[in-house]
């Protein structure tokens, strides 16, 4: 399946301009093209968003056999821009507001919008050692809850010690054959509760003073080299999976100057997904209290399209 991104016409007015092309993105777009808004998305990288390093999404409603994630993005882009979403490959820098005429700044130009909706996403903190980047969706992933079924029976690491790192080892461990936890302490960062569910879980064995330096395979993982900080011991692990756990951070440093942000930098909004500004909203990743998931992500998307409409008629 062919991905056609079109560059906006020689209208630079719109009704609703969405920054980021992910499932909150695409999925806004979707609604403000059904009803029928003169709507453009704007995307800086990859049309889909993170969930297209999955290699396999088998938590999508809808695909009971699973889909990949290039092609379910690949999917949502298709369905919307049938209806009439003009979508663009940009790099958004700023939006200065203004009322129902907000100015976009845009390397592709600027665009004024009555509305716009933020779905710019987030990242995963990335190990940034050798073979991460090769293996992403091929053995590296940065969601259990994504990934986890398919490593049934197999042998995988968790790196990380904070609870969000405890929490993928547990649920991993529903089907690994066995959970190594990599941490470079001598002691978790996780609630204690966490902690002590995994010290409970015989699937998990907690791997301490240690950090990765690199990861091998031969298509797909197979090894990770890790090293002890404390004697500088090198080892290698034999496996076929690597969790990054490290924490993540929103795609937000254009928006510190706009709106107010938490103390991790992700937007507050209220359940409408609006900001404190009249007319833009914010879904998916990027927003405050977001489960991070693209199920959840589309539902943020299709609210703070609703609420754009709401906005718009008036």
């Amino acid at each position: 399946m062919s991905l056609q991104v079109k560059r906006s016409n020689s209208s630079r007015s719109y009704q609703a301009v969405i920054i980021g092309g992910g499932p909150a993105g695409l999925t806004a777009g979707l609604y403000c093209a059904r009803s029928r808004f003169n709507a453009l998305l704007i995307e800086q990288g990859v049309i889909g968003g993170q969930i297209t390093n999955a290699e396999r999404v088998e938590n999508y409603p809808g695909f009971p056999k699973g889909i990949s994630g290039i092609e379910l993005g690949q999917l949502i882009h298709e369905q919307a821009t049938s209806y009439g979403l003009e979508t663009l490959l940009a790099e958004v820098s700023t939006v200065v507001p203004g009322q129902k005429r907000n100015l976009v700044n845009s390397s592709e130009g600027d665009f004024i919008a009555e509305s716009v909706i933020i779905a710019s996403g987030s990242q995963f903190r990335k190990l940034g050692v050798p073979g991460e980047d090769k293996y992403v969706g091929k053995g590296v992933s940065y969601c259990a809850t994504c990934d986890g079924p398919l490593f049934k029976g197999k042998t995988v690491a968790v790196i990380g010690g904070g609870d969000s790192a405890v929490t993928e080892a547990l649920y991993l461990s529903k089907f690994a054959s066995s959970v190594k936890v990599i941490h470079r302490r001598s002691q978790l960062r996780a609630s204690k509760i966490f902690e002590e569910r995994a010290t409970a879980e015989p699937k998990i064995e907690l791997i301490w003073d240690t950090v990765a330096t690199g990861i091998e395979g031969d298509g797909v993982v197979k090894q990770l080299t890790l090293k002890n900080i404390k004697n500088d011991k090198i080892s290698v692990l034999e496996l076929a999976g690597v969790f990054v756990a490290i924490g993540s951070k929103p795609n937000s440093v254009q928006w510190r100057e706009l709106l107010p942000l938490d103390e991790e930098g992700y937007i507050i909004t209220n359940e409408l997904m609006e900001t404190k500004i009249s007319g833009i909203f914010a879904a998916g990743d990027v927003r405050h209290n977001s489960a991070r998931q693209a199920i959840t992500a589309a539902g943020d998307g299709a609210t703070a399209a609703i609420s754009a409409a709401r906005f718009l008629s008036f």
